[in-house]
């Protein structure tokens, strides 16, 4: 399976907020949409990085409740990890566990596509060992 085709079956939307929001902004959004992770974008609107929850949490245990004051931007350590429309479900899955991130933008170019979360990734694995396992029920059966 590729990641496209996760796409199309969870939707597309992406929840952002700017790098210069401050971590009680961000701690709000994902709160309000009960998501784990949003874009951050520049003050251009181009992706830059994904903040998470657990950026968070690393800020306020660094740091203490003042943290949520700080920009976003202050969060961000990690590298900018995406990848590609066409990628499969077990790259995205080296992917994510290599670069110990839970959230991956997927882009075709420069244009965003969606979000790919660790969650997704184990519901379509799932699916697609539901549908092996099926089949192989039916080739015993014939």
């Amino acid at each position: 399976m590729i990641v496209e085709a996760i796409l199309r079956g969870k939707g597309r939307d992406v929840i952002t907020i700017g790098e210069m929001a401050t971590l009680e902004e961000a701690a709000r959004l994902l709160d309000a949409h009960a998501i784990g992770a949003l874009l951050v974008e520049d003050g251009q609107g181009r992706p830059v990085a994904v903040l998470s929850e657990r950026d968070i949490v690393r800020e306020m245990a660094l740091n203490g409740a003042a943290c949520l004051h700080r920009p976003v931007a202050h969060a961000l350590t990690q590298a900018f990890v995406t990848a590609g429309r066409n990628a499969g479900l077990n790259e995205l899955m080296v992917l994510m566990t290599e670069r110990r991130v839970r959230h991956v933008p997927i882009f075709d170019g420069d244009a965003l596509l969606g979000i790919i979360s660790i969650g997704d990734v184990v519901k379509a694995k799932i699916a697609d060992m539901e549908a092996e396992t099926a089949a192989l029920q039916a080739y015993i059966r014939s």
